[in-house]
């Protein structure tokens, strides 16, 4: 049994006292002066295009921290205050609605907060700004407050959640790693209270909705994910996308088949933690397509840190797992905001480096 378990036997989260930490921390300053903006552009890759409205090939400097709050992503960007255009993608690989909040830096070094604005990354939009500072909060439109389709807010409610957005990213110096599941329901019941669906879409977003099927495609998974014939192929065809948009999509995962199979995994333990299921563990097990118990065994401890057995313990104990798959932090190469929007796409929660 897992030696984090006190002596009632529920587990001690051992980082729920640590620092919360950004997801993503990085700069322009690793690079030489000529290859800083060639950088920055690489953090949008995937859904705008960032043109430098110069072209002295000078230096730029920038700072981008990204924490990862559940279904959420709040970034924070510090810019040179230049001349940017920003352009959404004719093919993005996102379509998460995006709260901005820009600012500009006073003489004195203070930070005056410009008129914020919510886009969705899957509609064209093209802007010029010169800020100092970026506050963005990403919301997936799978989200249960968003609707596929739009979201309209009047000035008040804008502001209200900006100044609230703001808010949030002050405090997050102060908060622990305990504290995120509160701060996630909370901001997720904001979310809620405030934005109102639309029932009339921009005919612009139409066509871009096909641009992101990351989304669709997990629907059909979960919709079919006790079928032993799942197969890539029969996903393409289920869910109207390539091959090779698959691929991509779920290279984060460490494959489609990878992303089934621990999502399966994931089920069993979600029955194995139920009560009022007495079945045997290789019986579940076999019902999700493992019919070998030692292999299904060995794969359930490396995803999970524990044996079947000591899951169904901590669940019938009343302890409830988490739903969401880690992934490792992806060695040797940058993790850019761009994937971080594609893993919290797919339930895939990516812990900072420790």
């Amino acid at each position: 049994m897992d030696a984090r378990l006190h002596s009632a036997g529920v587990p001690i989260d051992p980082f729920a006292n640590e620092p919360l930490r950004c997801t993503i921390d990085t700069d322009t300053s690793s690079h030489p002066p000529a290859d800083q903006f060639g950088f920055f552009q690489t953090w949008y890759a995937g859904f705008a295009n960032v043109q430098l409205l110069r072209a002295d090939g000078l230096s730029f400097p920038a700072r981008q921290q990204v924490w990862q709050l559940g279904d959420l992503i709040l970034s924070a960007t510090r810019l040179p205050g230049c001349g940017l255009r920003w352009t959404h993608r004719k093919r993005p690989l996102l379509d998460h609605w995006m709260l901005d909040i820009p600012f500009s830096q006073t003489p004195d070094g203070g930070m005056v907060p410009g008129s914020p604005g919510i886009t969705c990354l899957a509609a064209p939009d093209e802007k010029v700004t010169n800020d100092d500072l970026l506050i963005t909060l990403f919301l997936p439109r799978t989200w249960s407050a968003a609707h596929p389709s739009s979201i309209q807010v009047d000035s008040a409610a804008l502001n209200f959640l900006a100044q609230y957005t703001v808010l949030l990213h002050r405090s997050l110096s102060h908060l622990r790693e305990g504290d995120l599941p509160h701060i996630v329901t909370a901001t997720a019941s904001l979310l809620s209270a405030v934005l109102m669906s639309c029932d009339d879409p921009p005919a612009a977003a139409h066509g871009a909705l096909d641009a992101i099927a990351a989304a669709r495609i997990t629907r059909v998974i979960a919709q079919r994910l006790a079928d032993r014939d799942l197969t890539p192929d029969r996903l393409c065809r289920a869910a109207g996308v390539s091959r090779s948009c698959l691929y991509r999509i779920f290279e984060p995962a460490g494959g489609v088949s990878s992303y089934i199979r621990r999502k399966r995994l994931l089920r069993t333990r979600d029955i194995l933690a139920d009560q009022s299921d007495r079945r045997t563990i290789a019986s579940i097990a076999e019902g999700w397509g493992f019919t070998e118990a030692s292999a299904y065994s060995r794969m359930f401890k490396k995803e999970f840190g524990m044996s079947p057995s000591e899951a169904r313990d901590l669940g019938w104990k009343g302890v409830k797992h988490s739903s969401w798959l880690n992934v490792e932090w992806p060695g040797g190469r940058e993790c850019v905001l761009s994937n971080l929007l594609i893993y919290n796409t797919l339930g895939l929660s990516l812990s900072p480096m420790r």
